[in-house]
């Protein structure tokens, strides 16, 4: 990777997506693998392309990610997360336009602790009361 290359991490649940950013044509892989086929559900490569889209700058990037941890959503949700912060640090001046569309705040939304004596994190044990 050139010097004009951009890193950048992004993260979501349990999800860290390892974010590399070149001028190009557009062509993103994941795990070395075409976008559409490491997420063949629609909304998780929408989820991935939102940023992208934001700043019309589908084509002008080639992307290459690295991810691991999580499930589907936290891992569309970290690359999204990174690829955001990968075009902040090629670009500055996106960064407004990025934050007010609320890209760039990482979500801080995990999976709540089972508590002991429970069935779940909020989930209790049915109660007879005879």
């Amino acid at each position: 990777m050139g010097n004009d290359t951009v890193y950048a991490t992004g993260k979501r649940k349990t999800a860290i997506a390892r974010t590399w950013l070149t001028p190009g044509s557009g062509d993103i892989k994941i795990n070395d693998r075409p976008l559409d086929e490491y997420f063949p559900v629609e909304s998780a490569r929408g989820l991935c392309l939102q940023p992208l889209i934001l700043v019309n700058a589908r084509n002008d990037y080639d992307v290459r990610i690295r991810i691991k941890g999580g499930g589907m959503t936290g891992q569309a949700g970290a690359v999204r997360h990174g690829i955001t912060r990968a075009l902040i640090e090629a670009s500055p001046e996106l960064r407004q336009q990025l934050k007010r569309a609320g890209y760039v705040k990482r979500d801080p939304r995990k999976k709540e602790r089972k508590k002991y004596g429970q069935r779940g994190a909020r989930a209790r044990f049915q109660f007879s009361k005879r």
